[in-house]
């Protein structure tokens, strides 16, 4: 495919919403969501979804397309997003990829196959269930770490639904799930003609950025949020719910722990998933790193970033 592509990338709270709006104002571009949770409707607080304000009139796709009860995949975020992406081009636009899941990023823009990620068998899942409430998970984790060590270190102990996942593609095909991801160190965009912008900070401002959100979220109302999706017949086991923000919040009002105890989980697994984020995309050599601190305002990282999309593109 020869379609141009632009990618702003970063960990949670680094500021990917605003510019990526903004280069898509002046590159005349649409916006592909590269969230695995904002296709969710109704889950707009805690997945820091994009208002319609703050789209200021750019079009965004991969946004409320499935309801909460739906799984969602890798697969079917490449599929939809090569769809989009086509559509956005025919059209003679420009499309942005702005997010922060590296795997569905990734798996846009190299060559993954899925073959052996296609089976659910809806009975191993169950099965798998029912081993990882036995002890929480241990057993399971321990055996991930036998059977493919890859998926191990990138899966966190605690994320029951990629861990599930991993075992699941394991026991059901024979395969390792790190055998259908084909990374290397230096992966080779070979899908699309890509221009890569990562956003960057340092830890501690990061964190504290992430503090700050955390607070507005629940300012916001991301407490009410969860309680009317689970009023409305979301299940707190389905995919969506495992979000960090919903996962803890589910935990408070089923009695496990308090508001404030629930509050704290959710800023230490948010800083825990933008480390884990800038681990995964220090890895491709592509992107150019833009540290937000550098810039004192918008308008001058835009004119940076823009620089920076032109020089990929060949077009300085």
């Amino acid at each position: 495919m020869s379609h141009k592509l632009v990618t702003i990338l970063g960990p949670t709270a680094s500021g990917k919403t605003a510019l990526s709006v903004a280069v898509a104002q002046r590159l005349n571009g649409e916006i592909i969501s590269g969230d695995s949770m904002q296709v969710y409707r109704r889950m707009d607080i805690g997945t820091a979804k994009v208002t319609a304000a703050e789209q200021q009139g750019v079009p965004h796709h991969l946004l409320d397309i499935l309801e909460p009860q739906q799984a969602f995949s890798v697969a079917d975020f490449r599929d939809l997003a090569d769809a989009a992406i086509a559509d956005i081009s025919g059209r003679g636009r420009l499309p942005i990829v702005a997010g922060g899941t590296g795997l569905y990023i990734s798996a846009l823009l190299d060559e993954y196959d899925f073959a052996a990620t296609n089976a659910a068998d809806l009975l191993l899942r169950e099965q798998l269930k029912a081993e990882y409430a036995a002890d929480d998970g241990e057993a399971l984790y321990a055996e991930l770490q036998q059977v493919d060590p890859p998926a191990a270190a990138r899966i966190h102990r605690n994320d029951a639904h990629r861990l599930l996942r991993a075992l699941e593609v394991y026991r059901s095909t024979g395969q390792p799930l790190s055998a259908s991801w084909n990374l290397t160190e230096k992966p080779q965009h070979s899908r699309y003609q890509v221009a890569c912008i990562g956003l960057t900070c340092p830890r501690e401002v990061l964190y504290s950025r992430i503090e700050k959100r955390v607070d507005i979220m629940m300012e916001q109302g991301l407490l009410d949020e969860v309680k009317s999706l689970l009023k409305s017949g979301v299940s707190a086991e389905a995919q969506s719910m495992q979000g960090i923000g919903y996962r803890q919040l589910v935990a408070h009002l089923e009695g496990q722990i308090s508001l404030d105890e629930a509050v704290e989980l959710i800023k230490r697994d948010t800083r825990r998933f933008a480390k884990r984020q800038q681990t995964w995309f220090k890895r491709d050599a592509q992107i150019a790193w833009f540290d937000i601190t550098h810039y004192p305002d918008q308008a001058q990282l835009l004119e940076a970033v823009l620089a920076e999309i032109g020089r990929q593109f060949g077009e300085d």
